[in-house]
């Protein structure tokens, strides 16, 4: 029913700064958890940043002080502002919503936006 479509990657310098958003639509919004995820080749994907409907965060330990959930529930809308970047953060990132109120859960995926840090 729901659909995220991530859009703001590219390349960038390390130490430079990049803002990734996620809008969703089907009504799924503002009651899930929203949350950014990345994989980078060959490694298995990893949990960067979330944000619960109540504003509560978490963050990867690598990049806390650096990245920025953020969500506005007027536009559907869920941000992950990126500074100081560094090469090991160069992977597709990926928005999630999740809510597990119901059964079987519901596990919302976008389709992934390239991020990639290099001189």
């Amino acid at each position: 029913q729901g659909q995220l479509v991530e859009s703001g990657g590219g390349l960038v310098q390390p130490g430079g700064s990049l803002r990734l958003s996620c809008a969703a639509s089907g009504r799924i919004f503002s009651p899930y958890t929203m949350g950014w995820y990345r994989q980078a080749p060959g490694k298995q994907r990893e949990l960067v940043a979330t944000m619960t409907a109540l504003g509560i965060t978490d963050y990867l330990d690598s990049v806390k002080g650096r990245f920025t959930i953020s969500r506005d529930n007027a536009k559907d809308t869920v941000d992950l502002q990126m500074d100081n970047l560094k090469p090991e953060d160069t992977a597709v990132y990926y928005c999630n919503a999740y809510n597990n109120y119901y059964a079987p859960p519901h596990d919302i995926w976008g389709q992934g936006t390239q991020v990639t840090v290099s001189s």
